[in-house]
């Protein structure tokens, strides 16, 4: 069993890298292999529409014809037996390095078809961890829903099945007060991070074990 893990975060050790470390731990519990990619340490873009996957009888049928640094990547993921990947939420979206990432994975495989057919080759679980500063009832007010629920359902229907964890009104400063972040409160994040954050990683182990079991495949 192997594992792909994507961290589209460009801090190697905090909120959403901690979630996924967690993830792979579970996954090694089941006896997975893991490989773990950072995508701020690539130099990539996302699509730039030349189509070539989409090409009947082309060479790149299937699969994104350009070469940087995403392209090893891809090709990891693509003989995966699971997903799990894994950003912040900036400005309302997944960070800029995941969006790009998902463009270059997902568009491929989705065919011009009704219903936009997959032809990934097999069933896989996948996953979408997403960490944000907001608290769990505010998420409606600020929108987050579609977007997360659109990548879930897009993950689903090219790979099978798609699970969301998510991490709410996270720890971002070692120091808030070295940081113009008033609309915090630090004290009530200091406290989250050592009451419920414990509980987010475990939940994540526990994503990444029943992922290497195969569950929702």
């Amino acid at each position: 069993m192997n594992v792909v893990i994507i961290n589209g975060s460009p801090r190697k050790k905090w909120n959403t890298a901690t979630l996924l470390k967690h993830a792979a731990d579970g996954a090694e519990s089941r006896g997975a292999s893991v490989e773990t990619v950072h995508l701020y340490g690539l130099e990539y873009k996302g699509c730039i529409s030349c189509f070539e996957c989409k090409k009947i009888g082309g060479k790149n049928y299937g699969r994104c014809a350009v070469k940087d640094g995403l392209t090893p990547v891809l090709k990891q993921m693509e003989t995966a037996d699971a997903l799990i990947l894994g950003t912040p939420i900036y400005f309302g979206a997944e960070t800029g390095a995941m969006r790009s990432c998902f463009e270059r994975l997902l568009f491929p495989y989705a065919t011009y078809t009704p219903g936009y057919a997959s032809i990934f080759p097999r069933k896989i679980p996948t996953a979408v961890i997403y960490t944000m500063n907001v608290k769990e009832q505010d998420i409606p007010t600020y929108g987050y829903e579609p977007f997360m629920q659109r990548m879930q359902g897009t993950m689903a229907r090219i790979f099978g099945s798609c699970e969301l964890l998510l991490a709410t009104d996270t720890w971002q400063f070692d120091d808030y007060s070295k940081y113009l972040s008033t609309c915090w409160d630090a004290t009530a994040k200091a406290k989250r991070r050592a009451d419920v954050f414990p509980q987010d990683c475990a939940k994540a182990y526990e994503l990444g074990a029943r992922l290497a079991g195969g569950a929702g495949a």
